[in-house]
């Protein structure tokens, strides 16, 4: 499977763009701020019906524009054209030129997405919400309902938060109707990640130490923000006097995190930075091989700016773990890290927003 064409439309910096992909690699390469990262965002919005940088699309539409587009043919079993068209006040989802009524069914015709960049190391040094985001973007593409379930708890916290904030003495009763629907939903996300890094742990875990070349451990440890046993409603119960003094929701999968450690130690705080970067690397090629043996599928490999930043030995073994199947896009500021697994790659010069040919 891989996406044989993109289009796209007052997206980002770009008025217009037409591209024709091949299945294998294609080289995205200038300078920066020329675009190229914003064609690896249009593929993964086309694709997942998100951006791995932003939560919210409005950022993606272009200066001074109302709306943006994107499309594309996806190659496969049985070939499709998608097209997502949006607006602050909506979207329209189409698969071969039919309404969609919902996500769901535009994404079941989609494609599996990985997303690589050189500030994955956040992942490591950051803060819970990067890994959060982490979780949520491989557990919606593989758990049915996951996505819903997110979305439904986000609006029920936002909801509870702001009666919360809103009386100067909390009406409790209207509290706990949204204290329900945190739970009944919040089970939901909790159990899913759950299983996801029980999943993803000896994936990662084989990854790191073969990326590494060394014996060390990697632990994937989730941390629920739910309480003990997950049972989000007597936790809230309890830090009521809490929620009172700052008025905000102080449990729940919004405050789940995801702890890493090398050798029972905390990689944020113990790792070096060598060590903190092949980690980062290990998370993600560990959720391609999951994708891979989960869903019998190579996904689509989006890969900004990584190469550059790896040492020669760290690059080798990227590329050596890759599925030799997926289809990847990959953006560099420059061509001198290429070799000769590199030569029959596509390359493409990005200047200007413009996008040309370059052999």
């Amino acid at each position: 499977m891989y996406l044989r064409t993109l289009n796209v439309n007052q997206f980002r910096c770009f008025e217009s763009l037409r591209l024709e992909l091949t299945p294998g690699i294609t080289l995205f390469h200038g300078n920066n701020a020329q675009g190229k990262t914003s064609i690896l965002e249009a593929a993964c919005v086309l694709l997942r019906l998100q951006s791995p940088r932003t939560s919210t699309l409005a950022e993606c539409i272009q200066f001074s524009q109302k709306a943006f587009a994107v499309g594309g043919n996806l190659e496969c079993r049985h070939p499709v054209e998608l097209r997502m068209q949006y607006r602050e006040t909506g979207r329209k989802l189409l698969v071969d030129g039919e309404n969609q009524k919902g996500p769901a069914d535009f994404l079941r015709h989609s494609a599996l997405v990985v997303w690589m960049a050189n500030d994955d190391l956040s992942l490591v040094r950051g803060g819970g919400e990067g890994r959060r985001r982490f979780l949520d973007f491989m557990a919606s593409q593989i758990y049915p309902g996951y996505r819903q379930a997110l979305k439904s708890y986000d609006k029920a916290l936002r909801s509870r938060n702001f009666l919360l904030k809103r009386d100067a003495s909390p009406k409790w009763p209207e509290i706990d109707a949204y204290s329900r629907l945190l739970h009944d939903y919040g089970q939901v996300l909790s159990s899913s990640r759950r299983v996801l890094i029980e999943q993803l742990q000896p994936r990662a875990a084989a990854a790191q130490t073969c990326i590494s070349g060394t014996t060390e451990e990697l632990a994937l440890i989730y941390e629920s923000g739910s309480g003990e046993s997950d049972d989000l409603l007597a936790s809230l119960q309890s830090r009521r006097e809490e929620e009172y003094r700052r008025r905000q929701t102080v449990a729940g999968p919004h405050r789940d995190d995801l702890r890493l450690e090398l050798n029972g130690a905390a990689a944020a705080k113990f790792a070096s930075e060598g060590q903190q970067r092949t980690l980062a690397l290990a998370l993600k090629l560990g959720q391609t091989n999951l994708f891979c043996e989960m869903r019998h599928e190579a996904p689509l490999m989006l890969i900004d700016d990584v190469f550059g930043e790896l040492d020669s030995d760290r690059r080798n073994a990227l590329m050596a773990n890759w599925p030799a199947t997926s289809q990847k896009l990959i953006t560099t500021t420059n061509l001198d890290w290429l070799d000769e697994r590199f030569r029959d790659a596509s390359r493409l010069l990005v200047n200007g927003a413009a996008v040309s040919q370059n052999r």
